[in-house]
């Protein structure tokens, strides 16, 4: 009887790197442009809507004069 080899998994298929940090790239983009999206949103809200948040105007200037890229 022939002896039985036992085959190891063939080990996972990993992406090519550039295809990860083009993911990631696509991902902080994203990211960026939603930051920008609520803040103009944030901008547009009522003073009696951010009365209800728990926000102050200074709040809401403080965090609509930074740029899309901090957090």
């Amino acid at each position: 009887m022939p002896a039985r080899t036992i085959l190891s998994a063939a080990p996972a298929r990993r992406p090519f790197p550039f295809i990860v940090l083009r993911r990631l790239r696509l991902r902080l983009l994203k990211r960026w442009y939603d930051r920008h999206l609520q803040r103009l949103d944030l901008a547009e809200i009522d003073d009696h809507l951010l009365r209800d948040l728990g926000l102050t105007p200074e709040d809401v200037r403080r965090e609509c004069v930074k740029s899309f890229w901090q957090a």
